[in-house]
């Protein structure tokens, strides 16, 4: 667990400061969707190597169609919070935009965890790592 907390802080700040980066040119839900994008493929195979300690090319297909299916939620999420918070305030300032996110995100990390560990790595995760 403390490396899944180290990788989705990582991916957490990668993808705030890469959402600023693309905002100053894209739209909310265009930065978004790119940035989000990135950090889950990165994400992914970081908790693939050093959280569930899975290396080699076995399953790793369908692992990572596995983490695009919570991505898709993930961004459903995210920017559906984004949508919402432009319609309250449509002139809103990017460090609520980046608020909001960080909230929205945080849920996804919860679900992107249990989906790992339920889910998406749980063939291949050792005897002790299922307790």
């Amino acid at each position: 667990m403390p490396l899944f907390l180290l990788v989705g802080a990582t991916s957490t700040v990668v993808y705030g400061l890469l959402y600023l980066l693309l905002r100053q040119s894209l739209t909310a839900q265009v930065a978004n969707g790119l940035a989000l994008l990135a950090t889950a493929i990165a994400n992914t195979a970081a908790n693939r190597r050093f959280t569930f300690g899975i290396r080699g090319r076995t399953q790793v297909l369908r692992q990572h169609l596995g983490a695009l299916a919570v991505f898709a939620v993930g961004l459903l999420l995210t920017g559906g919070s984004l949508w919402a918070l432009k319609r309250v305030d449509p002139d809103v300032r990017r460090a609520y935009e980046i608020l909001v996110l960080t909230i929205t995100n945080l849920m996804v990390t919860v679900m992107r965890f249990v989906a790992m560990r339920t889910r998406i790595f749980r063939h291949q995760l050792l005897p002790s790592q299922h307790e």
